[in-house]
């Protein structure tokens, strides 16, 4: 049960009279509401309040719940008197920025109102339809924002779309607080269908009300005061446990990412070879496109020195770097990248960071080149299984170019990089590394700038890579097919 639920609950339980028990030497609601009608007589005897027509009787069907034997229902205008606030004339400078306090609705933040953020002039009351309630008035919103409810703390004026509520004596101030509170479902459902969600007065002074005796009353509020903390403390609680439910998949999923990069997600096998092996081959087979001239030759690498490496690995498999692996090419940057008279209705797609929806780059609303701009552009052309990288913004965000029928080829723009394996046999496997925590960890503490976040390309081709033998990777691959799909339904 949510916090607010089970606070919902708890006053659903006392305006029903289950909260406390009812004691027959403290009377009725009956005796009460009698007393509070003579009060209500001798206050319009005495000119004190205007004389009101009678509300009619509480008919069987507007009843929403039963309460106790010695309870009654009672209209809210039958307890109290009502007086809704008003706004002096915005275009007077004069009738605003006095001593008054004046109440909107946002001002009513909690339980009681001890600050305004607008005050009015003496001017200003005098000349709206705005008064002056005394502190202890209870407050009730009845235009846009309907039902909430608050308590006055000082005296103060309010705008018409706060009604007063003056309690005769024999209703604690405290008990209706807490009424309004739980009754306002039957409010909010009467000004359904009307254009915009407001109630007046009538309907306000119509809404019945469940009344104890005065002393149960008081027994009621001192109840839920004492639950109320108890309430707060479930609600840290479950704040926490919230978060930690929405964080828990997340983490998960990094862990178990982590453990599949360290060697701790599937079993080493001798018979299938070893790291050293793979990097041999994939070495071999970067030469071969080097010599083809599909490939260029690149300045050798600095070996990796023992406190570059993050974490241990298995025996068999090899540490190497990003750039050994694969050939990364930036997006062009020359004058003939695309302007804005270069795009077409249909072509080759260019593809920027919002199109990065996910694994692979997503074509729902692309834009896209004609092919003649595309011969002409050199750098950032992509082909089938690239990694598309992100140097600037969301630093090392990562998707996957993957040709269909429509789209054998794109282009990148100037702000990302190429990540094109030599062997497309260990892509899977790369992308599992480049997702990890330890990935955006190295690509963090590689990432310069503040008002714009940016990647040198050359940092992350020294990205360190745990290889593993090829078959080791075709086996961590299809456990996190397996088990990464289980923590997205856990989200």
């Amino acid at each position: 049960m949510t916090p607010q639920a089970l606070k919902n609950s708890i006053l659903q339980l006392a305006i029903q009279g289950k909260l406390v028990e009812q004691r027959p030497e403290e009377g009725t609601g009956k005796d009460l509401f009698q007393q509070i009608q003579e009060e209500k007589r001798e206050l319009v005897k005495a000119g004190k309040i205007k004389k009101e027509k009678p509300l009619l009787e509480i008919t069987e069907d507007e009843i929403p719940f039963d309460i106790p034997e010695n309870w009654i229902w009672a209209r809210f205008g039958d307890i109290c008197t009502i007086d809704a606030g008003g706004t002096p004339d915005r275009n007077t400078t004069e009738y605003w920025g006095g001593n008054i306090p004046w109440v909107k609705i946002g001002d009513i933040r909690g339980k009681y109102v001890t600050t305004t953020s607008e005050c009015i002039s003496q001017k200003g009351l005098d000349n709206s339809s705005a008064k002056i309630f005394p502190a202890g008035t209870l407050l009730y919103t009845i235009f846009a924002t309907i039902g909430t409810v608050g308590i006055l703390s000082i005296d103060a004026a309010t705008n018409q779309a706060i009604a007063g509520i003056t309690l005769l004596s024999g209703v604690d101030t405290d008990y209706m607080y807490h009424v309004s509170v739980g009754l306002k479902y039957l409010l909010v459902a009467q000004a359904h269908g009307m254009a915009q969600m407001n109630i007046n007065q009538k309907i306000l002074k119509s809404t019945p009300i469940p009344l104890p005796p005065l002393a149960e009353q008081k027994r009621i509020v001192a109840k839920i005061e004492e639950l109320l903390p108890l309430i707060d403390r479930y609600e840290q609680a479950w704040s926490k446990l919230e978060e930690f439910n929405k964080r828990f998949p997340v983490d998960m999923q990094k862990s178990i990412l982590q453990m599949a990069i360290q060697g701790k997600l599937v079993p080493q096998l001798l018979e299938e070879g070893t790291g050293e092996e793979l990097f041999q081959q994939i070495q071999a087979e970067k030469q071969a496109l080097i010599k083809s001239g599909k490939i260029k030759k690149e300045k050798p690498l600095s070996e990796i020195a023992e406190d570059e490496i993050p974490f241990d690995i298995p025996d068999s498999w090899r540490w190497c770097r990003l750039s050994e692996l694969a050939v990364l090419e930036n997006g062009d940057r020359s004058s003939r990248y695309p302007v804005d008279t270069d795009y077409v209705t249909f072509g080759i797609p260019f593809l920027g960071a919002k199109d990065m929806s996910g694994r692979y780059m997503s074509f729902d609303n692309v834009r896209y080149i004609s092919e003649t701009k595309f011969k002409e552009l050199g750098n950032g052309k992509l082909q089938d299984k690239d990694f598309i990288c992100l140097l600037r913004g969301s630093v090392g965000k990562i998707s996957q170019f993957k040709k269909n029928r429509n789209h054998e080829t794109g282009f990148i723009c100037a702000q990302m990089v190429i990540v094109r394996s030599v062997s497309s046999a260990i892509v899977d496997y790369l992308y599992t590394v480049m997702t990890s925590p330890y990935y955006f960890r190295f690509i963090e503490s590689k990432t310069t700038g503040t008002a714009v976040r940016q990647l040198p390309a050359k940092e992350l081709g020294n990205v360190l890579i745990p290889l593993p033998p090829l078959a080791e990777q075709k086996r961590i691959v299809a456990k996190l097919e397996e088990i990464l799909p289980l923590c997205e339904r856990l989200k």
